[in-house]
């Protein structure tokens, strides 16, 4: 039988209905303090009866002081975003981990500007959120970060940079890149080119020159040319792409192949690119990997670009995301956090081999 009245049950017309008070009632929902499993069963019993569905969550919001909110800042475009598997396959893991601890997640997409940089949303200012992921890291002075320490949100950053007092949940990228490159020197290569992720600040596709490398201001591209540096090897030319998508790698791949004397390698920062890169070496009939070896960074499974399967250095993205929603845990429960570096991992295919001679 259902409450008897045209107005929704409260919690004490189920205190009343157990026999019991009002605040056993409020313990026996929320599980937070000691309650006799027999008096839980009792309270959950009439409440099924009364058709009560439990307390209400602004209520209970507003006692605890949280929202039960995690806001993701993806720093692009949804649209551009959704079409990048990497983005997905993370968000997949950290959503699912932040499920589990009972924590939904308000999606917070970059908002450009006419110069190409990209402004805060006003959810950042403004929207409850117990937590702030910034999934894809933060610059030198980035007003996403700054916006939110005023509001005093902590903020877990996906791949750095190192700031105080900000965790990161970042992987062995440097690292990985500069093994990368070891492998195609070690072919014999010695004509490199690198197709990089965005720098910063105005999204653009085109040949990187000093001036540009100067306004280099975003973790993944830093760490990712940086490993060129730790292998000993300067690329002969360098092409920044405007986002990692296989469109971006194409039109890269032209600048770079379709000139008098191409590399004999490319190193993309992201899959996506360099498959881009093999579509227009496809293009401008050039055989891979006998005239041009091309390698990425990711992991992904491409199988629409069989028969060839990209050499590339693999990243734990569903990993990553789980470690992100992790952070997330151990901030609320007051912990303190050290960095968190994940280990990527060379993986050899077949569009890599040695230059002609």
């Amino acid at each position: 039988m259902g409450h008897s009245g045209q107005s929704r049950p409260t919690l004490a017309d189920v205190a009343g209905a157990a026999g019991v008070s009002v605040s056993t009632a409020s313990l026996a929902f929320s599980g937070a303090g000691p309650i006799a499993e027999e008096t839980r069963a009792k309270v959950h019993a009439a409440a099924a009866t009364l058709g009560y569905s439990g307390p209400n969550p602004l209520g209970r919001s507003l006692r605890s002081g949280r929202s039960g909110i995690v806001a993701v800042v993806i720093g692009d475009q949804l649209r551009r975003s959704f079409r990048d598997p990497v983005s997905v396959q993370v968000l997949d893991g950290l959503v699912s981990t932040l499920g589990q601890m009972g924590l939904g997640v308000l999606l917070v997409p970059g908002m450009p500007s006419p110069d190409g940089s990209v402004t805060v949303d006003p959810l950042l200012e403004s929207a409850p959120m117990d937590v702030a992921i910034l999934i894809w890291g933060a610059r030198e002075s980035d007003p996403a970060l700054s916006a939110l320490q005023r509001r005093g949100v902590p903020v877990v950053i996906g791949e750095g940079p190192q700031l105080p007092g900000v965790p990161v949940v970042g992987i062995e990228d440097r690292r990985g890149s500069a093994e990368l490159v070891r492998y195609l020197v070690s072919l014999g290569h010695s004509r490199l080119a690198c197709v990089t992720l965005p720098f910063g600040g105005e999204r653009r596709n085109a040949v990187v020159d000093a001036a540009r490398m100067r306004e280099l201001d975003w973790t993944p591209t830093r760490n990712r040319l940086e490993g060129f540096a730790d292998a000993g090897v300067e690329p002969v030319v360098t092409v920044e792409a405007a986002a990692s998508l296989v469109e971006e790698g194409k039109a890269a791949g032209r600048l770079l192949l379709d000139v008098d004397e191409p590399p004999t390698a490319v190193v993309a920062q992201s899959d996506l690119l360099a498959a881009g890169v093999l579509l227009a070496a496809r293009e401008l009939g050039l055989r891979v990997p006998e005239d041009v070896s091309v390698a990425g960074f990711d992991g992904l499974d491409l199988p629409w670009l069989a028969p060839d399967v990209l050499t590339t250095v693999a990243q734990p993205l569903a990993a990553k995301g789980q470690a992100l929603g992790e952070a997330v845990g151990r901030l609320l429960a007051g912990e303190e956090l050290e960095p968190r570096m994940l280990a990527v991992e060379l993986r050899p295919g077949t569009t890599t081999g040695p230059p002609r001679a």
